[in-house]
């Protein structure tokens, strides 16, 4: 008996021994294990939703979510909110090689962060984060990131874009049996009609076809916003071209020429309000609730929110806008005008991409866009910070810590980074709503989505180019003021004459400052 105790001993020590190395190995991946869920640390440098609210609390829900469900350790640095303040901290860290994981940064800071080789791609981020980029990212926001064929930031939406269209008083077409005009010798027909046939019926000579004042920005220069979709009829909308075989100012284009006679003809047939000239944008936007004209292009609220429309409502409870298709031109061209996209980019830094970390930067930013990232980041936590309305909108009506509270807001600081302009967001802004004369339903955001898929024409950063000096400038916009009242006769010689002495003045060298400036920044496409 003892000797079998012995021998089972031996065995039991012998297995031992082997096992050893089995044992070892099982503690080594334990070990790993362990380390490899220790949270990642992720520094992001943020632009404040509110910079006057102040950064999220320390005991701020959403810290300890992102750790629990993404083993990330967020911290949060917000940025200053001057945008060369902004330049300064993120070219120091640069400088020091010591920029954050995530951030966000300024076109002209960020390119030269990549040109320091301080960036990292994100190209294979965009697959994984599918619903992040099905939201945030498109095609044209991945060029605006695009340099040498790579992508080195993301880029979100900013500011509403294409949130004009060409209105048509509907109620005057169906008085004078009209059809909504298609081509720029029908509009040319149904402004004469507004103007002389009296469409609102009131026995009286005073109303016109199409109205407009001047509205201009250093991408929409010459007669400004409220012809582009004139301009576009002609393929010169805007003040520059940015199509790589085509690149240049619009002005120096023959068609341009063609445009300001179609525009001349406007003026001298009298069916263009003969006060635009005169007017500032209050006056116009008093002028087309008065029954001024019957054609425009206006702004979506402008026209449609409640406020907005109520004068005219008051005023003519029959009458009724439409938004249509800007009109074709000669070749079948047609355009309510160029756009350009305010981007925020998010950068990730080559030293996170190094360190492994660009899996976590996609995690992060996916669950951002989740459901739950979304509302939270947006409007804080249900039922404290927001309620849902019947129509599943957010309100933080009632509420003590609503998200439109000083408190309430240090919880949204991130919300532009979710935030894209969806339904969700502009319902809240533009309500559908009853008038309270006429009685009709309206929404200033169904007139937005109406007006956005009409034909645009995409220019990003045209906004970001070079502006001309005084003197140009000045020549530029007397000149074609000039043309239309005929202080100089619109003949083709004199058009060219005028074009020259613009290069001359200094046009030209505008126009070679500005395709290098596109060039470098990769605006041409």
């Amino acid at each position: 008996m003892k000797k079998h105790l012995l021998t089972i001993v031996a065995i039991i020590a012998l297995l031992a021994i082997v096992a050893l190395p089995v044992f070892a190995q099982g503690a080594t991946e334990a070990s790993a294990s362990s380390a490899s869920s220790k949270p990642v640390t992720i520094d992001l440098w943020y632009g404040a939703a509110i910079t006057e609210a102040g950064p999220p609390p320390a005991d701020w829900v959403g810290y300890q979510i992102i750790k629990d469900k993404l083993n990330i350790d967020l911290k949060l640095t917000a940025l200053p909110s001057n945008e060369s303040d902004q330049d300064v901290k993120i070219q120091a860290a640069g400088a020091a090689n010591n920029l954050p994981d995530l951030f966000m940064v300024r076109r002209d800071a960020w390119k030269r962060l990549v040109q320091q080789g301080l960036v990292a791609s994100v190209d294979d981020l965009y697959a994984e984060m599918p619903t992040r980029t099905a939201v945030q990212y498109d095609a044209d926001s991945i060029a605006f990131t695009t340099i040498n064929g790579k992508s080195y930031g993301l880029a979100s939406p900013g500011s509403i874009i294409k949130n004009e269209g060409l209105l048509i008083r509907k109620d005057w077409l169906d008085k004078l049996g009209l059809q909504v005009p298609t081509t720029t010798d029908e509009l040319f027909e149904v402004m004469k009609a507004f103007t002389f046939n009296d469409p609102d019926g009131n026995g009286k000579n005073d109303t016109y076809g199409f109205g407009a004042f001047i509205e201009l920005n250093n991408y929409e220069e010459g007669l400004g916003r409220r012809f582009q979709p004139i301009y576009g009829a002609f393929g010169v909308e805007g003040t520059w071209d940015l199509n790589a075989a085509t690149a240049g100012l619009n002005v120096r284009k023959p068609e341009m020429y063609d445009a300001m006679v179609y525009i001349k003809q406007m003026q001298d047939a009298g069916v263009i309000d003969p006060n635009w000239m005169a007017y500032k944008k209050d006056d116009f936007r008093a002028a087309w609730k008065q029954g001024k004209f019957g054609i425009m292009r206006e702004q979506n609220a402008a026209y449609a929110a409640t406020a907005n429309y109520a004068p005219f409502d008051k005023n003519f409870p029959d009458g009724e806008w439409i938004v249509i298709d800007p009109p074709k031109g000669p070749t079948g061209k047609s355009s309510v005008g160029p756009y350009t996209v305010n981007y925020r980019i998010y950068a990730v830094s080559a030293k996170a991409a190094k360190e492994g970390k660009a899996d976590a930067i996609a995690r992060l930013l996916e669950w951002m866009s989740s459901d739950e990232g979304y509302y939270l980041l947006g409007w804080g936590v249900e039922g404290v910070n927001y309620v849902k309305d019947e129509n599943g909108i957010p309100t933080d009506k009632g509420l003590a810590l609503g998200f439109s509270t000083p408190n309430g807001q240090t919880v949204t600081q991130l919300r532009n980074m979710v935030f894209y302009n969806s339904d969700v967001e502009l319902y809240a802004r533009y309500p559908k709503y009853v008038t309270a004369v006429s009685g009709k339903t309206m929404s200033a955001l169904d007139v937005l989505r109406d007006m956005q898929s009409r034909k645009w024409t995409p220019s990003i950063g045209c906004d970001t180019l070079p502006a001309p000096n005084a003197d140009v400038k000045r020549f530029y916009e007397q000149g074609v003021l000039e043309f239309l009242t005929g202080k100089r006769q619109l003949t083709k010689d004199n058009w060219t004459k005028w074009v020259a002495e613009f290069d001359k003045i200094g046009g030209k060298a505008w126009e070679d400052a500005g395709i290098a400036y596109a060039k470098e920044a990769g605006l041409l496409k």
